[in-house]
């Protein structure tokens, strides 16, 4: 029953994101981007019915490279709409992937209590197992992107699974075990996580430090953050990479000057930078990155 889907229904791009992006891209883009067709589905995850987005790309192959999008975001506030998944889910599906986003359980039209590491995780996993059912996808080549709580996400996932051919995370909180009380990343825990007082290993399960070697080495990881990040620091993202390094993780760390937690002030940059990544190694099925010392 798992990762079946229930139902699908066609979503128009909203107008307003439309013209924004008429605006905004080159012609040849907005053509793609326009033309990428956006659906509302329901699937099974665990007995619970699931609610996501799925985007198709104007049609270039019958065997399309594929994207699993993990979005941050808490409650409803943070579920994604028909707006926010145009400006991700429809955004990536243009640059030629079929791209599912999963709303989690107990959020966006989903069955459940919503979790934060744990039961949402077996969503995501189900939305990527559906994803293989699809007979358009290539299941040899697909990717995750994930940002904010999503992020924290798909660096669990890279512990279960070894069909990623790249991953990339955006201000993905990475250690949960040195915080400040009131800082904003572990009071959003806490209201998922209440006993994390009595039971700190939840905490410690979710920090990516402390598991990063157990990541699988075929799947490069691009680590990006804002260096103006108020909700999950800068610091995150270095102590990811110092544990990549160490762990010999095919990897590259980038830290946007003059960008915030969603990297806006270097929304088009980390874009290139994000479509560079995935299609070097998801669509053109690139070599792996040396890892270690090496060269002069």
């Amino acid at each position: 029953m798992n990762a079946t889907l229930i139902d699908s229904k066609p979503v128009a791009i909203p107008e307003m994101t439309l013209n924004m992006a008429r605006r905004n891209m080159p012609a040849d883009d907005f053509a793609r981007y326009a033309a990428v067709q956006m659906y509302q589905i329901t699937y099974w995850s665990e007995g619970l019915k699931i609610k996501a987005y799925l985007g198709l790309p104007p049609a270039e192959s019958t065997q399309l490279p594929a994207l699993v999008f993990n979005a941050g975001g808490t409650g409803e506030t943070g579920a994604l709409s028909d707006v926010t998944a145009a400006a991700t889910v429809g955004l990536y599906a243009s640059w030629g992937y079929v791209v599912i986003a999963s709303q989690y359980r107990g959020r966006g039209g989903s069955e459940g209590t919503e979790e934060w590491g744990a039961g949402d995780i077996d969503d995501a996993m189900n939305a990527l197992a559906l994803l293989q059912t699809l007979d358009y996808v290539d299941a040899e080549r697909i990717g995750i992107i994930g940002g904010s709580r999503g992020g924290m996400m798909a660096l669990q996932m890279l512990m279960r699974t070894a069909i990623f051919k790249a991953a990339i995370t955006f201000g993905a909180p990475t250690d949960f075990t040195d915080l400040a009380e009131d800082s904003y990343i572990l009071v959003t825990a806490k209201r998922f996580l209440p006993d994390v007082a009595a039971h700190p290993e939840e905490l410690r399960k979710r920090s990516a430090v402390f598991s990063a070697d157990k990541f699988c080495k075929t799947t490069p990881l691009l680590v990006l953050h804002g260096s103006g990040d108020r909700r999950v620091a800068p610091e995150h993202a270095y102590k990811l990479g110092m544990v990549l390094q160490t762990s010999q993780h095919p990897y590259k760390l980038t830290i946007y000057d003059n960008a915030d937690h969603v990297l806006a002030g270097r929304r088009d940059e980390s874009n290139a930078d994000m479509r560079a990544w995935i299609d070097m190694y998801v669509k053109n099925r690139a070599p792996l990155p040396r890892v270690g010392p090496h060269g002069a």
